[in-house]
């Protein structure tokens, strides 16, 4: 079965990085799925299952994150044993990236290219603001457009006062109230689905994002559970997944996310607290800390209830995360650059003769 590409955003700026790899005799797709390093490509074709080349993987063993995953334009190189891999991934528009919470953990590519990014957070049971905060920096930093998708709309007794509540942790961000399996609820989005244009869902588990997909498509392509005994959904997406709509354009689904590092996301934390930012910049004095200077535009908006407290202390903690991440960075760094000396002198004494100097000299 064919396969409409421009319908999932191939344009003439995909063909120009694609034509170097189209003269080695390559042909081009978008990643729909990922499943322990095989790759599911949406081509002109159908479907193709792909795995990577032995290049990628080299390369990939220094930096992670630029293996393939859902949303990727990568060339694909067809084998006479019927084999197929991906050669190269085209340059990312757009990358969600986050860190996990973990002492240890490392980056990780949640989607690519896509040209909305929802934040995805449930009405019922109690909205969590500061997970929307976590999830909008990310939307921000990618370089995707951010909206605040509000699910559940039809188990609570309020949504839009709600929704104007919640819009208060997403300054300049849309917000759609919706009731995901209810079609007309989600004619708003459709806007995000144009021709050629890809919306990216994010969220926990169980906010009713495969509810989402299904009805967006018009079918049930994605698996969906009932809720569970205390109003919260369950978790049942396991895998990124890029859908492509009726009419054109596509959406993408991820896995439920339990946690959200953050990690060189500051132009996304400012845009995501511009509120904040914007009241910093009328402080008195350009260095205020906003904790007890006089003059401080922020704490009199706190007082004057303006700006809620929670508001503030959301800011500050995930400003002193940024700042830790940051120096967790460096120190990494410092010991990748420390290794490599200590790699270089031991090439070097190895080369060292008997008497101690080096051959030629």
């Amino acid at each position: 079965m064919s396969i409409n590409l421009g319908a999932l955003g191939w344009d003439a700026g995909w063909a120009d990085s694609f034509a170097p790899y189209g003269r080695s005799g390559c042909r081009f797709g978008r990643v729909g799925r990922v499943d322990r390093g095989v790759y599911t490509v949406l081509a002109a074709d159908g479907t193709v299952r792909a795995t990577a080349a032995g290049r990628l993987l080299a390369d990939a063993a220094r930096d992670l994150l630029i293996l393939p995953v859902a949303g990727d334009w990568v060339a694909l190189r067809d084998w006479p044993d019927r084999r197929t891999t991906v050669e190269a991934v085209l340059p990312r528009r757009t990358a969600v990236i986050r860190n996990g919470a973990g002492r240890d953990s490392l980056g990780q590519v949640l989607a690519t290219n896509i040209d909305t990014a929802a934040v995805v957070e449930p009405l019922d049971p109690s909205p969590d603001e500061g997970r929307i905060e976590r999830l909008l920096a990310l939307a921000h930093q990618s370089g995707a457009t951010p909206i605040l998708v509000l699910t559940k709309a039809d188990r609570v007794p309020d949504p839009a006062g709600l929704a104007d509540l919640l819009g208060r942790a997403a300054p300049g961000v849309p917000v759609y109230p919706v009731c995901g399996s209810d079609p007309a609820s989600l004619l708003p989005l459709h806007e995000h689905l144009a021709y050629g244009r890809t919306l990216g869902l994010f969220g926990a588990s169980g906010v009713g994002k495969s509810t989402l997909v299904n009805t967006l498509v018009g079918t049930s392509v994605l698996a969906t559970r009932a809720l569970r005994a205390d109003g919260k959904g369950r978790h049942t997406t396991t895998y990124r997944a890029l859908v492509p709509v009726p009419d054109g354009g596509s959406v993408l689904d991820t896995p439920g996310i339990r946690s959200v590092g953050l990690d060189e996301t500051a132009d996304g934390l400012d845009r995501t607290f511009a509120d904040v930012a914007g009241l910093a910049a009328e402080c008195r004095f350009a260095d205020c800390r906003h904790e007890a200077e006089p003059g401080c535009a922020v704490l009199a908006a706190v007082a004057d209830g303006s700006l809620p407290p929670r508001r503030l202390a959301s800011w500050r903690k995930l400003q002193a995360e940024l700042r830790w991440q940051a120096d967790r960075r460096g120190a990494r760094l410092a010991a990748v650059d420390r290794a490599e000396t200590r790699r270089v002198r031991a090439l070097a004494r190895r080369r060292v003769d008997g008497r101690g100097t080096l051959p030629g000299t």
